[in-house]
């Protein structure tokens, strides 16, 4: 009877040992994620490097069309999934920029050209720095930056909003916590390095929030958007039936919901 209870206690301890040590890798699989041979950057795009205890952090910035230092506009912050990089996500320039919206696509520290390892405190420790510096900028209106995270990226929006205070949030197949994913992979919450507690987050934040979620999402369940739509304060929740890497299934309709959020919350005309 000793050795039936005792032979599950110990898988289940050194799954603990397992999960304390590989948890990084599975939430931020940077090995996995390859730098494009060739990306076709804007002409008009700025490279911008912070410098970080563990090295130099990239992000780029656009102005929003027609955007000007004498005509200030409304700035979207970015953050990517965990399987991607900002090169990825040229397609964000375009759509918010013909709506005059600026946009600063932020780097995870270990992702690409970025150096370091990413976490939870070093990446909101680089953010923090991005939105000062995307604020400062004279073509932003600083009283309408707006946060934009997918996937992990959410995470790291929410985590920044204890910070800094956006104008609005946009979450897009996000989880409630990475505590709340590893219950469900029979890791303890004390065990957890990076909690990204979104759901605490929303709880702080009385400002605009849009969610996006897939139904039939299997990485994130769909669960998670409806409960953090439940927690925030202003929010808007849209759902669309789709997985979560096919997401959006409608790339019009999407950004079309978009800019109605946008609108209706007063950050662009």
């Amino acid at each position: 009877m000793k050795r039936v209870i005792l032979y599950p206690l110990l898988m289940l301890l050194g799954w603990w040992i397992l999960a304390f040590f590989i948890q990084r890798s599975m939430l931020y699989p940077t090995g996995y994620v390859r730098v494009p041979a060739r990306v076709n950057k804007p002409a008009d795009l700025r490279e911008i490097w912070i410098d970080t205890p563990a090295g130099k952090v990239e992000a780029w910035f656009i102005a929003g069309k027609g955007i000007t230092a004498e005509q200030p506009g409304p700035a979207v912050l970015f953050a990517h999934g965990n399987a991607e990089l900002i090169d990825h996500n040229l397609d964000l320039l375009g759509e918010y920029r013909k709506n005059g919206i600026s946009v600063m696509l932020c780097e995870y520290r270990g992702y690409g050209r970025s150096a370091g390892s990413p976490s939870q405190s070093a990446i909101t420790e680089d953010f923090i720095q991005f939105f000062d510096l995307l604020a400062a900028m004279p073509e932003v209106d600083k009283s309408r930056i707006i946060f934009h995270g997918r996937s992990l990226g959410g995470g790291a929006v929410c985590a920044l909003s204890e910070h800094r205070k956006p104008a609005a949030i946009i979450l897009q197949s996000t989880f409630r916590s990475v505590k709340s994913i590893a219950a469900k992979l029979l890791l303890p919450a004390f065990l957890v390095r990076d909690p990204f507690d979104n759901e605490a987050a929303l709880t702080k934040f009385d400002g605009p929030v849009l969610i996006f979620h897939g139904t039939r999402d299997s990485a994130i369940p769909h669960s998670h958007g409806v409960a953090l739509s439940k927690i925030a304060r202003d929010v808007t929740f849209i759902e669309y039936q789709c997985d979560h890497n096919d997401f959006p299934p409608n790339e019009a309709i999407f950004w079309r919901d978009v800019e109605t959020f946008l609108k209706e919350v007063e950050m662009m005309k």
